[in-house]
């Protein structure tokens, strides 16, 4: 260990999920004085790991093949990894984080990367044998244990991370129907056209959405196991597994011991720079809540551990922006993606323009009513990519506008080009 790193300064990482792992990895490359030396606690007993990836995991990939954090990250002398150490505690006054084992840690900065928790409706029979969220490694291989190949399972969500459960239950061989409270599949995202093209394809590969309806209760077999589900409509489906998967809540247990302020609709609040009203505290990914805002989606939990790695290594990143909303998402083999402003706000004036062709190609643009300026839009299938869409908000829409969107080829849903990749709930404690 060097002099340099003998003297470093104490960063306390609370989460190493994708989110936390993009942090440490930034503070490691950018610190090149060594000015500190980096302490994770992770509640997981892994490495972080490629929570996008976890559908893989059922496919055949292995823990080690989705693991993130590389020989020469955990060999690093400047950092010290403590998996299965969730921090309980932290007292600001003696700048230190109490470990679940009763251990103590002082630190110079501290940074929460405690991602989110897996929403589970207070609905009767949700703590039976048989129900499992969807989340973690650990959880995959419970699903994976109670997965009979032919039986129907029911997923509740039909968000992102609902449709991977789903696909998740189809890759073991089993039946699965899709509850979404909304009217159509990923409402966050996509609007009812661009919905149809994915209901299609998941039609298609044998799964059967139910909108418009949510969980009324989980009913049990004489032996207290699941047997089937109730909706709200009254359709009762017969499943022996129900994986919740219909949304996420921050992790920001944490901010009762530090005396913190949390957003409305929680997390921990901090500026545009990520820091809380104590300038030593931090918070990154979906536990932080940006001028009151979270963030469920992996690319601004990227954005948010980067400024934060440059501010912790002495430099000034731009802040934070929240405009940057688009992204480009591969779901039951389909190529959704939003760019610019995806979804017009309440109330504001568009004109709303759609191209589709056939039952799998569906494009819709928001261009200014009074200059023609795009805005944004929405794309599923084999549409024009987001990579070639997204410089062109904020400027007239382009005479070739409807060739973009839909060209004679298809762009590759797997360009590299296209640098938003793939994004979903992931930072993780």
């Amino acid at each position: 260990m060097t002099t340099a790193t003998r003297r470093a300064r104490t960063l306390v990482v609370v989460g190493h999920g994708m989110t936390g792992h993009r942090l440490v990895d930034g503070v490691r490359k950018r610190d090149t004085l060594g000015q500190w030396r980096v302490v994770v606690l992770a509640e997981e007993r892994h490495p972080a790991y490629d929570r996008v990836g976890l559908s893989s995991y059922l496919a055949g990939k292995s823990r080690a093949d989705l693991t993130l954090a590389g020989p020469e990250h955990l060999a690093d002398p400047r950092l010290t990894l403590r998996l299965g150490c969730p921090a309980v505690a932290v007292d600001r006054a003696r700048r230190s984080v109490r470990t679940a084992d009763g251990d103590t840690v002082r630190y110079d900065a501290l940074v929460l990367a405690t991602g989110s928790r897996p929403f589970v409706p207070p609905v009767p029979g949700r703590d039976l044998d048989g129900c499992f969220v969807y989340r973690t490694l650990d959880d995959l291989d419970l699903i994976r244990g109670a997965a009979r190949p032919g039986r129907s399972a029911v997923v509740v969500g039909g968000g992102l991370l609902g449709l991977e459960a789903a696909e998740a239950l189809r890759l073991l061989g089993m039946r699965p129907h899709v509850v979404e409270a909304a009217p159509h599949l990923m409402p966050a995202q996509l609007d009812a056209g661009a919905a149809e093209i994915l209901r299609r394809h998941a039609d298609g590969l044998g799964m059967t959405p139910h909108c418009g309806t949510s969980l009324a209760s989980v009913d049990a077999r004489p032996d207290g196991r699941v047997g089937s589900v109730t909706l709200t409509d009254g359709t009762v489906l017969r499943a022996r597994l129900v994986v919740f998967a219909a949304g996420i809540r921050p992790r920001d247990e944490l901010a009762a011991t530090l005396g913190l302020p949390l957003g409305e609709r929680g997390g921990l609040l901090v500026d545009a720079h990520c820091r809380t009203s104590d300038e030593r505290v931090s918070a990154v990914g979906e536990c932080a809540a940006v001028n009151g805002r979270c963030h469920g989606l992996l690319a601004p939990g990227n954005r948010m551990a980067d400024l934060v790695a440059e501010r912790l290594t002495g430099g000034t990143p731009p802040p934070f922006d929240d405009t940057e909303t688009g992204t480009t998402l591969k779901l039951l083999g389909v190529r959704v993606a939003t760019f610019g402003s995806g979804r017009p706000a309440a109330g504001e004036r568009v004109v709303e323009v759609a191209f589709t062709e056939g039952t799998d190609r569906y494009a819709k643009v928001f261009l200014h009513p009074d200059s023609g300026v795009l805005l944004g839009g929405i794309l599923a299938g084999g549409t024009g990519s987001r990579a070639t869409l997204a410089p062109l908000v904020g400027r007239p829409a382009p005479s070739d506008l409807e060739q973009l969107l839909l060209p004679e080829i298809p762009s590759d849903p797997s360009d590299p080009s296209d640098p938003s990749g793939r994004s979903r709930p992931s930072s993780g404690h």
